[in-house]
């Protein structure tokens, strides 16, 4: 799938499946981005190997990345059922995009992508659980995508500069 990149920003956002030898060039961002404790609630000393085994799932999950024309790895979103059983309707995603390629529209595109998936995949909204509250841009992002935030857990997460801040938990209808 090909989504065209804003003005001023050449070439196009190729998103395709990941494969475990992607992981070499996931792994110095996503690493950078876990290890700095703002944005996720992933331990933020996971392994390399925990970590692709954290973020590359298996079938009928899925995870994809995002490339420039020259195939340089520009960020990567995971997608999954957001709970299982009679609650396995229900999707959810995570998203990681390169610092060196913030605010050219690459997550804008990933989360299109998995919003797509989903509703291929039969599912009928999608969730995300833990949306940090001091991540902003995350949050205009998912909201200009039609993404409500049903409710804010109190100091759900422990910021390591901003101290306990809250999550969000964000929900669209497909």
């Amino acid at each position: 799938m090909e989504n065209p990149r804003p003005s001023g920003h050449p070439g196009r956002v190729l998103i395709r499946d990941a494969t475990p030898g992607d992981w070499p060039s996931i792994w110095p961002f996503f690493h950078a981005i876990v290890a700095a404790g703002e944005t996720f609630t992933f331990p933020t000393d996971l392994t390399r190997d925990q970590g692709r085994d954290w973020w590359l799932l298996p079938a009928p999950d899925r995870t994809v990345v995002a490339q420039d024309d020259a195939g340089v790895v520009l960020g990567t979103a995971k997608m999954n059922r957001n709970h299982s059983g009679n609650a396995s309707h229900i999707a959810s995603a995570s998203y990681m995009v390169d610092p060196a390629h913030a605010g050219q529209g690459v997550g804008r595109a990933l989360c299109e992508h998995t919003m797509e998936w989903a509703r291929t995949a039969g599912y009928r909204a999608m969730q995300f659980n833990a949306v940090v509250e001091t991540n902003v841009r995350a949050t205009k992002l998912y909201q200009s995508l039609g993404f409500d935030v049903l409710g804010t857990i109190p100091e759900g997460f422990r910021h390591p500069t901003r101290g306990y801040v809250g999550l969000h938990i964000m929900h669209r209808a497909l």
